[in-house]
């Protein structure tokens, strides 16, 4: 069953939507690795200290340009999506809802079957990832990815044919060149994480007015 094996990822073969199940509830919740599940193909990653340092700062760039923009959202960070029609299944590094907020405001449980995916999700290093993750998102149906590596961040829209095509804006804030965001961040970054967010904060400002 076990396929390939490194210090930070185990990929797993022939794994049935019960074993992965399974495995969910083994590992709980309370743990730093990451799950991603394809049709019978799993993965468990563990992050390392650079993926997490722009996992957190880009969050948090997130909440901060919506807060300037006065935009309603939930973030609900590495949360298990599931989709067993699909025999799709992951924890990205981190959700938001925006355009769908309303519709799920307050809950604290969700189910695919009925409710709306993530407007957003955020991946992290993603060629240092065994098990590609836009299918499985493309399944899951959320509508955007961001996705950030080696130093660029990227935007990917969900087409009706259930793939990712690149686009220069963003669904949830068109009106800002979201790709700088890790310039911000980089800039900034030996001045600490209270720099940072009040950086991006003006930076929000500034190109929102432009």
């Amino acid at each position: 069953m076990l396929t390939k094996a490194r210090a930070d990822r185990v990929l797993l073969n022939n794994i049935s939507w019960q074993q992965f199940e399974n495995i969910l509830v083994d590992i709980g919740q309370t743990r730093s690795s990451r799950v991603a599940y394809d049709n019978g193909i799993l993965e468990i990653m563990t992050p390392l200290p650079e993926h997490e340092y722009y996992k957190e700062n880009i969050g948090d760039c997130i909440k901060d340009i919506a807060e300037v923009l006065e935009m309603d959202y939930e973030s609900l960070g590495s949360t298990t999506w599931r989709k067993e029609a699909k025999m799709a299944g992951l924890e990205p590094d981190n959700c938001f809802y925006f355009q769908n907020e309303p519709k799920i405001r307050g809950q604290l449980h969700y189910d695919l079957n009925q409710d709306p995916p993530p407007d957003l999700a955020l991946e992290i290093d993603i060629t240092s990832k065994s098990l590609n993750r836009f299918p499985i998102y493309a399944r899951i149906g959320v509508p955007e990815l961001w996705c950030y590596d080696e130093g660029q961040l990227k935007i990917y829209l969900l087409q009706e044919d259930e793939t990712y095509q690149e686009s220069e804006f963003s669904l949830v804030f068109p009106k800002l060149r979201v790709q700088e965001i890790p310039e911000v961040i980089d800039q900034y970054r030996s001045e600490g994480r209270r720099t940072i967010r009040r950086k991006i904060r003006e930076w929000a400002i500034a190109t929102r007015n432009n």
